[in-house]
């Protein structure tokens, strides 16, 4: 046997059809979608199930979200991918935009802005991405979050502008 194979590590983890989710757009409002999730009668967005993510915090104009670090979310260099880091944070920003949102209107993230302060390792334990408003206008809305260890120590933060849109009837 090799090292890389005696090294190799397996991770096994289900999802929720995103269609059942997606049933509720533009039914609810977003702070009811959201609030759903967190208490368990609608199910999570896939990403946060396929990142480990263990569970919301949710008001009108924030959110947080909450992962505690694992291996899997490694880069080469010992370290979280920023990639994950990313997803953390627009997560954060834009479900608080969607938690600003009446029925039938929608979002999507025209960007995301991220500064990365300090390296994430197994060390950091539970992650907190906290997401709030910074403005929202009729059209498009800007909402920051930022990542805190569980020490409480500031990690990365970025801002997302959001363009805000009326859901289709289906």
């Amino acid at each position: 046997m090799t090292d890389t194979e005696q090294a190799t590590r397996t991770r096994t983890f289900s999802w929720s059809d995103p269609a059942v989710t997606a049933a509720s757009l533009g039914a609810v409002s977003g702070l009811e979608m959201l609030q759903a999730m967190r208490d368990g009668k609608l199910p999570v967005p896939p990403i946060l199930q396929l990142v480990g993510g263990t569970g919301i915090e949710v008001e009108e104009g924030k959110v947080t979200v909450l992962m505690p670090v694992a291996e899997f979310h490694y880069n080469p260099l010992g370290t979280v991918h920023g990639g994950i880091i990313a997803t953390l944070l627009d997560t954060a920003a834009g479900c608080t935009v969607h938690s600003t949102l009446p029925a039938g209107v929608g979002y999507t993230s025209l960007d995301l802005m991220t500064r990365f302060i300090k390296p994430v390792t197994v060390a950091s334990g539970l992650l907190r991405c906290e997401g709030g408003i910074i403005n929202r206008g009729r059209r498009t809305a800007a909402a920051e979050a930022r990542l805190f260890d569980e020490r409480g120590t500031l990690l990365a933060h970025a801002t997302s502008t959001c363009l805000i849109f009326e859901i289709p009837a289906q």
